[in-house]
């Protein structure tokens, strides 16, 4: 069936082009920046300055054009992110994986983002970002300090990355060519 599958995306992918929409929210210094660089460039730069407020960026991969809301994180942005997550393929929530401190910070501000009667059923795909840092959580640990396993409303689906090495970042951008909608 894996055969059959693959000839028919190709086929598919002949005649419609696919588009989605993203949401990158998390805390400040998470990576959400970082992450769009190396989706859009494979580059990373140890320079970047806090996003102010949100930037947008639109990458095409293969058949797929990519729309990516990259969310400021500071505490005063947070109350933005439910404006710019409605309607998207997927939230995005980036967690920087090394800094253990702010994981329960994190988990409130997800799961006040998540009561939100207009994300209902969005998919959510969250990363643990900087695991080339050795105080990085494990996968586990990060699921289950987020309580990841609770949320039954919506798909939820975690990877480990590390913007800086461009680690898992193409598992990434699978899953969410995966979650794309065709466009009409």
């Amino acid at each position: 069936m894996g055969f059959l599958d693959s000839l028919l995306n190709w086929l598919r992918s002949l005649f419609f082009k696919q588009e989605m929409e993203l949401s990158l929210v998390g805390l400040q210094n998470a990576g959400k920046t970082s992450l769009v660089n190396s989706i859009a460039t494979g580059g990373y730069s140890e320079d970047m300055i806090p996003t102010v407020g949100f930037n947008m960026r639109k990458v095409t991969k293969g058949n797929v054009t990519i729309k990516l809301w990259d969310l400021g994180g500071q505490r005063r942005f947070r109350t933005m992110w439910e404006r710019y997550c409605r309607g998207v393929s997927a939230i995005v929530y980036v967690v920087d994986a090394a800094d253990r401190d702010s994981i329960p910070i994190s988990r409130s501000e997800l799961y006040e983002l998540l009561t939100k009667p207009s994300l209902s059923g969005i998919p959510l795909l969250v990363l643990g970002n900087k695991i080339d840092k050795s105080e990085a959580l494990s996968k586990q640990a990060l699921v289950d300090q987020l309580g990841l396993e609770s949320i039954t409303d919506r798909e939820v689906c975690c990877y480990m990355i590390s913007c800086k090495d461009s680690v898992n970042i193409d598992a990434v951008i699978d899953w969410l060519i995966k979650h794309s909608k065709t466009a009409k």
